[in-house]
């Protein structure tokens, strides 16, 4: 006699006996060619750092790359994007820095506790120190005229950051506007908003005020241009790849020589050729 449930396996058996064989018959003879997983990742980290790129630029660019596959296998991998392509915040500064200046006001006690006002101009396309003068009264009439200094007529930036301090009254902004400078104060208490010559005046405090005793306005002055030298031509920053704002040459051919700054508190070292 039959056991009781043959019946049943002999339908499982024969169900999956079927599948077997329809996968067997179903596997791939030809037709389009699998894409490489590398070629994927590749199509959309060009997607991702060219943002403005559609489907036919990236595709013509693979070609060139020698990857021969075909525009609609370039937008079936394309992920959608939410809005509009655009630029991100990084480029957009990156592409405007060399337009665009900073300003700031520097307080600093004298050896007699007076006050004294260092007013710091800065590039942001090289971080350069374009302008640095002292007073002990900061007026608006004062700040236009330094302004005036700082850039000739034919060389203004087209945006000027700065804080909301009261010295930057009527006459200082009308001189903004009549040189064709876009006034761009920043928001109250967000000094991050400037933090290009934020940071400037911290190295200026860390590395040259705060060793030195200021005997008045002259003194002063010579000191913040003597390091203002400095620091354009000799100080290698971070972020523009350790070169310096006015570009250093590389020099690998003779004995080191060092020439002290600032009564030895920096030193500047250039190599000059053997006799």
């Amino acid at each position: 006699m039959l056991p009781r449930g043959l019946p049943a396996r002999i339908v499982r058996a024969h169900r999956t006996a079927w599948r077997a064989w329809w996968r067997w018959r179903s596997r791939q003879h030809g037709g389009r060619p699998r894409i490489d997983p590398e070629i994927i990742g590749l199509i959309r980290r060009l997607h991702a750092q060219n943002p403005t790129w559609g489907a036919p630029r990236i595709h013509g660019e693979l070609l060139k790359l020698g990857i021969r596959i075909a525009q609609s296998t370039v937008s079936r991998y394309l992920p959608r994007r939410p809005d509009k392509p655009t630029q991100g915040w990084l480029t957009f500064l990156a592409n405007h820095a060399d337009a665009i200046a900073a300003i700031d006001m520097l307080c600093v006690p004298t050896l007699r506790f007076e006050r004294l006002y260092a007013f710091i101009v800065m590039g942001h396309g090289r971080r350069a120190i374009l302008h640095i003068e002292v007073t002990g009264h900061p007026t608006a009439l004062w700040l236009a005229r330094q302004v005036t200094e700082a850039f000739p007529w034919d060389e203004a930036p087209i945006h000027i950051l700065r804080d909301n301090d009261g010295a930057y009254g009527l006459v200082f902004r009308r001189r903004l506007r009549a040189m064709g400078i876009r006034d761009r104060p920043i928001r109250p208490r967000s000094p991050w908003q400037n933090g290009h010559v934020e940071r400037l005046i911290g190295s200026i405090r860390r590395e040259c005020l705060d060793h030195v005793i200021i005997l008045g306005e002259s003194h002063l002055r010579r000191v913040l241009r003597a390091y203002a030298d400095y620091y354009n031509r000799d100080r290698t920053h971070l972020g523009l790849d350790k070169d310096t704002p006015l570009g250093r040459a590389v020099e690998t051919d003779g004995v080191i020589h060092s020439t002290p700054i600032l009564g030895g508190l920096h030193h500047r070292y250039r190599r000059k050729p053997t006799k």
